[in-house]
């Protein structure tokens, strides 16, 4: 039994239409703005020191990034940006225009437009970066933190990012 014919010209229409809403995508906004977010990350990783903080539900995770024995590659064509085999940042295609996707240890985020912050304390500057329940924080230090490294590192956090009863309720976006 032959199959019934088909409108091949309004099918081919329909599958083209399709096939590009799946292929992933970089606008130009999405380009610009988080290839400038790209930017402000990497001028981060100028100074010496750069802790990196995940917390979640579960907990605190903190990180020591010395820039001095760690290869700080900022690939500007790319938009790309890797520190040792510690970090990793790069603009990226997707369905959405745009992503940043961060990696650090075994954490991969996708950040989209408003999902992230900027921070100055005077003891440095940093990017907060949320990701559902669980934020990321990679802050640059003037020098090196002896002492209190949690205790500043939740403050710093806890200027955008609420937390209570180990959920995260209130966060404030920079854009």
């Amino acid at each position: 039994m032959a199959a019934p014919p088909i409108n091949s010209g309004v099918a081919l229409v329909t599958l083209f239409e399709d096939l590009r809403l799946a292929v992933s995508t970089l606008d130009t906004h999405a380009l610009f703005a988080l290839g400038d977010l790209r930017g402000k990350l990497a001028q981060l990783f100028h100074g010496r020191f750069v802790y990196v903080t995940e917390q979640s539900p579960d907990g605190l995770y903190m990180a020591e990034i010395d820039t001095d024995s760690s290869l700080v590659v900022d690939d500007k064509q790319r938009l790309e940006l890797k520190v040792g085999d510690h970090f990793r940042a790069a603009v990226l295609p997707s369905r959405e225009g745009g992503k940043l996707e961060l990696r650090f240890r075994e954490i991969k985020l996708n950040i989209y437009g408003g999902d992230y912050a900027f921070v100055k304390v005077a003891e440095g500057e940093g990017i907060v970066f949320r990701n559902g329940q669980g934020v990321m924080l990679v802050f640059a230090a003037q020098q090196q933190v002896q002492e209190g490294l949690g205790k500043l590192l939740k403050a710093v956090t806890g200027k955008v990012a609420k937390w209570r009863k180990g959920e995260l309720t209130t966060f404030k976006a920079s854009e």
